[in-house]
């Protein structure tokens, strides 16, 4: 992410809904708050169909990886609508159908492990994982050590509670409580913001992060924070997931692409991946994953390249 970004994807829970919050750490349900929920729930249940394997681009994933059949994909379940677990356990999204699609193309089956974000880049270096799809912004830090094969575009949005009743912008956060997702971009924003607060003789921000970005949500809705950021796609689906409750500031920024992330030197992987994901745009099973999951078109890409510009 985002969740950055997890630029990193994102469910708000009254406090009674605590139990049933999906945190990186492995807690199950979808954290919608239970009516509000219905969006996330009819999208997870509607399929999307099956795509042909393609003898090429399977060629090029590694023999060690396509011997068993199946990728190991690390993974932080707590991002809705990019990856979480929904009221039957399972886990959906649109990485999820996704990184399934891509699978399909490879002639491989992707295997989902959930993760806290912020340890899943070293679990893949660690051989952990064999890939990692949890929406990855792409930037320079992380392609130091990773390939990353690009599928979307999202900024950082901020939000607040209905009305903005502390009427914020992402730049008079000086002095307030602001929520973020460990391990994201969204970290590395909100210090930079605060530094900026105390050079100019303000209050700093008070930096709160946490493992899951469904607790990131619980902070807002429980007014423990005044705001928070995250990637745009996951504030947005806060605002419909909520009926309203959370509202978006502005527009977004420092808008980047996700990547999935590969080992550097696993031979031909990356150009597997990215002829998947490019066949997946092409045949139009991409839009219509983009669609199922309401996600906007303005992020859409056309191009899926490997270690793109962040």
């Amino acid at each position: 992410m985002a969740c950055g970004t997890h630029i990193k994807v994102l469910i708000l829970l009254p406090a009674v809904a605590l139990a049933g919050l999906t945190a990186a750490c492995g807690a199950g349900g979808n954290g919608s708050g239970g009516a509000a929920a219905t969006s996330g729930s009819s999208a997870a249940a509607a399929p999307v169909p099956a795509v042909a394997k393609d003898d090429r681009l399977a060629a090029l994933v590694p023999a060690a990886v396509a011997a068993d059949g199946k990728v190991t994909v690390g993974q932080d379940q707590t991002y809705p609508p990019n990856e979480f677990v929904d009221e039957g356990g399972k886990v959906v999204g649109f990485d999820v159908d996704l990184g399934n699609a891509i699978g399909q193309k490879l002639g491989l089956t992707f295997e989902y492990q959930n993760a806290d974000f912020s340890g899943i880049l070293a679990g893949l270096a660690a051989d952990k994982y064999e890939l990692a799809m949890s929406s990855f912004s792409v930037n320079a830090e992380r392609l130091q050590t990773v390939d990353m094969v690009s599928y979307y575009k999202a900024g950082t949005s901020l939000g607040v509670l209905k009305g903005n009743p502390a009427n914020l912008t992402p730049d008079t956060l000086c002095g307030k409580n602001l929520a973020v997702q460990k391990g994201t971009v969204q970290v590395d924003d909100a210090t930079k913001r605060s530094e900026k607060c105390t050079q100019e003789g303000k209050p700093a921000i008070n930096i709160q992060q946490f493992q899951a970005q469904t607790d990131v949500n619980l902070q807002l809705t429980t007014r423990r924070s005044d705001a928070m950021l995250a990637d745009s796609p996951v504030v947005d689906y806060a605002v419909t997931q909520t009926n309203g409750q959370v509202e978006v500031v502005g527009q977004p920024y420092d808008t980047a692409p996700y990547g999935v992330a590969l080992k550097k030197g696993n031979g031909t992987f990356s150009q597997a991946v990215q002829g998947a994901v490019q066949a997946l745009i092409d045949d139009g099973t991409y839009g219509k994953i983009l669609a199922k999951w309401h996600l906007s078109t303005a992020g859409a890409v056309t191009k899926s390249d490997i270690n793109p510009a962040g």
